[in-house]
């Protein structure tokens, strides 16, 4: 399993889930509201004559990392693979995958950049 590393000053509120699978690093000063999911993992499911459970799971897109000085409201879930840059705002209830800028403002599903700060 993947490391979980948290940086000083971070704030992870109730309900929250991290799963390890391929690393999840969190920067400094990091507030991440209730009922967020990191899941830094995935489940293969291509042979449809096997079942998903047996199949295992995907190869690693990297993890999840978040750097520092990010706020992420409630609700949210963050998939393998994602970088969320240093001053980024993400808005509660967002599906997050992929790189995401330095100092974005982001809404919605699918996830758009709104703004910067």
């Amino acid at each position: 399993m993947g490391d979980v590393i948290i940086g000083s000053n971070c704030f992870i509120n109730s309900g929250c889930v991290i799963y390890t699978g391929n690393g999840v690093r969190i920067g400094n000063d990091v507030a991440i509201a209730a009922n967020c999911t990191l899941a830094s993992t995935n489940h293969e499911y291509s042979n449809r004559h096997e079942l998903i459970r047996l199949q295992g799971f995907r190869a690693s897109k990297g993890g999840i990392c978040i750097g520092d000085d990010v706020w992420i409201g409630a609700n949210c879930v963050l998939l393998d693979g994602t970088n969320v840059g240093k001053g980024c705002v993400i808005a509660a209830g967002c599906v997050v995958r992929g790189d995401i800028p330095p100092f974005s403002v982001c809404t919605g599903n699918p996830l758009k950049i709104i703004s910067s700060r």
